[in-house]
């Protein structure tokens, strides 16, 4: 394996967990508009970045820990789409919302897969 593919394979799925759970936070700022005062509006925004804060601490374990990443963006993933399920959401936001943490778990498992090839000298 040559020194980019292992650079790829070991940064890939940390930067995309850190530019999804970024992304996901965008969504928090709507809570500015609802006009609930100080403290409500700190309440709200907890709540709204609550997914980005646990997929933050997902992301720190998974640096060390690549299979327990592959099992938390996975069981994310899971989870959003059976909690979901009976909304009437398009298609596009369960790819979103789910597909990406999903595809970021599956990189986690295979750095972990070749993680003795990556960790190589």
């Amino acid at each position: 394996m040559n020194t980019t593919l292992k650079k790829a394979m070991f940064w890939t799925p940390r930067i995309a967990g850190i530019l999804f759970v970024l992304f996901i936070s965008l969504f928090a700022f709507d809570v500015f508009e609802e006009g609930l005062g100080f403290w409500g509006t700190l309440l709200a925004l907890f709540m709204h970045l609550l997914p980005s804060i646990l997929l933050a601490i997902a992301i720190y374990v998974a640096w060390k820990w690549e299979w327990v990443g592959a099992l938390l963006f996975i069981g994310w993933a899971i989870w959003y789409v059976a909690f979901f399920r009976d909304r009437d959401f398009p298609w596009e936001t369960y790819a979103i919302i789910a597909g990406i943490p999903a595809l970021i778990g599956l990189l986690f498992l295979a750095g972990w897969f070749w993680r003795k090839q990556i960790r190589a000298a």
